[in-house]
């Protein structure tokens, strides 16, 4: 027995190696395109500038390989593979990611409704054993507003750049690939052609978004795979044909020769050797789609010493060719044999395709995130695989991103500039995430303060270094990421600003329950037949536009139920914890709330499941048999305002008016079904058996399944929004007329596109 066992956990173990392997070979292409592709241009940006010369002793060309070299592993391998990437939040990566472990564990988070004490208990950490330095950083987080707003900023500025990275990743990669093309003809001709050749490129694959990377992403890892094989094959050539002892560039002795003999030159030239961990913080933001490990094999075994070849090959092949006309031909084409370099511009447009599509996607999975923390305005958002999580299209994202990346393509139409703009883009992401990681270092992580300001200290004096030249390069095409990501970043802000003063007027002028019981037993108004659903932002009390509704018009449906649609700080949240069902009022108001909350990541259901799913929710919680003097819940006005927890809702079947099945019915035989028949359908409870109800408890339930028959109606109201008078000229302009012109050109929630024009009233 002990034998089977122990075979048995051997393959399981083997088992979860091969599924590992898989994942690494399927991250190639999602995860290291961006990174793959940065030989393309990483020398020929260093030198670019006109700061630092190829002379004939090789100091120069020697440096830059040892800087290549120590960025690529202290940055990629120290710090994201062995650290940022085990700051999972449930398995999630990114800027936002961060930010919500943060914000959870000290409980100081902005943004609007996700503070309600209904839904804020979801995956909080213990308090656990904090060690002093971490209680005091969490008291200043919990007491000073000042610096929550600057938390939020710091997150919203880190994905604003995450959007500017996407504008500047594509044109970057594939001009550089293009730029190959220079070598087979002459001057006269690829100034000519590379530009359209370029342009038609890009627009091909922002105009083939919108059919989902799943559709040809089987061929994303073998492009990426070939590619990887053919820059270090290419670099182990050069280096064993033109110099064989190049390895001993990579000593920091010659970081140290360089900066010394170029002094400002080589400090501006730092901008361009900075591309080569473009692509480093999408393996953090890509953690969800792989598991970690699987993001450090293919790293660590794949794409880490394919690319110290690739460096090391392309300074072995300059180190021996002093005789090019202008400094900037060092590239990567030149130190391609002449004779496979048509075949390897193939492939380097491929991969830089594969790259610019994953940076693509991380916008827009990014994006979403933000809309669903109402950080920005609502957008249509369209899951291209119901099979791959995370795989989605935003089609007015998608058209700026090509409207912006063709501009900065056609404004520049060379390398130097852009990828100065890329590399300001790139290294204000990665401060952003070495300053949360200093803080998740003690307070999720419970370190000892030390080990926090040692992360912060060592890193972030690179990447201030990094930042400080790239930032001298403003003229120089730097400014570009800086435009892009103020508008953008004003665009959250003011979103996030408005969103939560509306929430806070609607807090304040909420009707209180009181007002409800004073109504009577009929609540004083006609009840029709059928389910109403009124679409609220608030968890307790009845939102206004419920008794400007009845005043005005005073009829509603049979059963009410005020539904709250909850996006929540965590990345997901498990079916049995997504609905909180509470009553409204007296049983025979048959007045309901109903709070449903998703995760950041979360895919929200369609209209048929998201009904099917309500109603199951509120039947479940009349079977369990709620009571009345359940008591005050805190902060509660009266004990009309708690919500329970509905794990599972209780099965309803639907079968046509002939008496024949639904699918779901024919698979089940109970004995205790609640039956409304008519012409058009049939709907029943199927309660479990043995099950004890009371007569008023059946009552209710049998209402409930002839309001469902008779149909669903949503119920949204509009508010509009100006600034108080005498208020600041700067509150006026980003109320009466950023945020009010955001409200006009943005979606409505979520949920309701998917809810029929005609079932909606607004």
């Amino acid at each position: 027995m002990d034998a089977e066992s122990g075979r048995g956990a051997a393959g399981a173990r083997k088992k979860s190696w091969r599924s590992e392997l898989v994942l690494a070979y399927q991250s190639l292409g999602v995860v290291y395109g961006d990174l793959a592709t940065s030989p393309l241009y990483v020398y020929k940006s260093a030198f670019a500038g006109g700061d630092i010369e190829h002379s004939e002793g090789n100091e120069e060309i020697y440096g830059v390989l040892s800087l290549v070299f120590w960025t690529l592993t202290l940055i990629t391998l120290l710090k994201y593979v062995l650290v940022v990437l085990r700051a999972a939040d449930d398995g999630e990566g990114g800027t936002f990611a961060l930010y919500s472990l943060i914000c959870r564990r000290v409980r100081a988070g902005l943004l609007p409704g996700v503070g309600d004490s209904a839904v804020d208990e979801l995956k909080d950490q213990p308090d656990g054993a904090l060690p002093p330095p971490a209680s005091s950083v969490r008291a200043a987080l919990q007491q000073r507003r000042e610096l929550q707003w600057l938390l939020l900023l710091f997150a919203l500025l880190g994905t604003s750049m995450v959007i500017g990275d996407g504008v500047l990743t594509p044109a970057v990669s594939v001009f550089s690939a293009v730029s190959g093309l220079k070598l087979s003809m002459v001057n006269e001709q690829h100034q000519y052609v590379l530009l359209p050749v370029t342009c038609v490129i890009l627009v091909g694959l922002f105009a083939l978004q919108h059919f989902g990377t799943h559709r040809v992403g089987f061929l994303f890892a073998p492009i990426v795979c070939l590619w990887l094989l053919c820059i270090s094959t290419i670099g182990v050539y050069n280096i064993f044909i033109w110099n064989p002892h190049i390895y001993k560039a990579l000593s920091p002795y010659y970081m140290y020769r360089f900066l010394q003999k170029t002094q400002v030159g080589g400090w501006m030239s730092l901008g361009g050797i900075l591309l080569c961990v473009t692509g480093s913080e999408a393996m953090y933001a890509d953690l969800g789609h792989f598991s970690q490990s699987s993001i450090k094999i293919a790293f660590t075994a794949v794409v880490y010493p394919s690319l110290v070849l690739a460096y090391m090959g392309q300074a072995a092949y300059i180190s021996r060719h002093h005789n090019f006309e202008r400094n900037h031909h060092i590239g990567f084409y030149i130190s391609v044999p002449e004779k496979i370099r048509w075949p390897i511009l193939g492939i380097a447009i491929l991969a830089a395709v594969v790259g610019s599509q994953a940076v693509i996607t991380g916008t827009f999975s990014v994006i979403k995130q933000c809309c669903s923390l109402n950080c920005f305005p609502r957008v249509k958002i369209v899951h291209t695989s119901s099979t791959v999580h995370g795989q989605i299209y935003i089609p007015e994202i998608n058209w700026i991103l090509m409207i912006l990346c063709l501009a900065v393509t056609i404004g520049f139409r060379n390398t130097k500039q852009m990828a100065n703009a890329q590399g300001l883009a790139v290294i204000t992401v990665m401060i952003v995430t070495t300053c949360f990681m200093s803080l998740v270092i003690v307070l999720c992580w419970n370190k000892n303060v030390v080990f926090a300001l040692a992360f912060l200290l060592f890193f972030g004096a690179i990447e201030a270094v990094y930042f400080s030249a790239s930032l001298m390069k403003f003229h120089e095409g730097a400014w570009v990421p800086i435009i892009v990501s103020f508008i953008f970043l004003t665009v959250m802000c003011v979103w996030h600003y408005g969103t939560a003063k509306k929430y806070e007027f609607d807090v304040e002028n909420k009707v209180s329950i009181s007002w409800l019981l004073n109504l009577g037993s009929s609540l004083g108004i006609v009840r029709v037949r059928g389910i109403g659903l009124i679409h609220t932002e608030l968890v307790s009390g009845i939102p206004a536009i419920f008794s400007h509704f009845v005043t005005n018009l005073p009829a509603f449906h049979q059963v009410l139920v005020f539904l709250c649609i909850k996006s929540v700080s965590v990345p997901h949240v498990q079916p049995e914890e997504r609905f909180l069902v509470g009553r409204i009022g007296l049983k025979q108001y048959r007045l309901y709330r109903v709070v449903v909350r998703y995760g950041y990541r979360d895919v929200q259901q369609d209209s048929l499941q998201f009904e099917k799913a309500l109603v199951s929710s509120i039947a479940e919680f009349i079977r369990s048999g709620d009571s009345d003097q359940n008591g005050y819940p805190d902060g509660s006005e009266s004990p009309y305002e708690r919500l329970s927890i509905i794990s599972k809702g209780l099965p309803f079947q639907e079968a046509d008016g002939d008496g024949s099945p639904s699918p779901e019915s024919s698979a089940r035989k109970d004995t205790n079904p609640i039956l409304v028949s008519s012409k058009s359908r049939r709907v029943r409870f199927v309660l479990p058996e043995n099950a004890q109800i009371n007569s008023q408890v059946r009552n209710e339930l049998q209402e409930l399944t002839e309001a469902r028959e008779a149909g669903m109606s949503f119920i949204m109201g509009r508010s509009y929004m100006k600034a108080k008078s005498g208020s600041s000229l700067m509150k006026r302009i980003a109320i009466n007329f950023i945020y009010e012109f955001l409200t006009r050109n943005s979606r409505g929630p979520a949920y309701a596109a998917n809810v029929p024009h005609v079932s909606t009233l607004e």
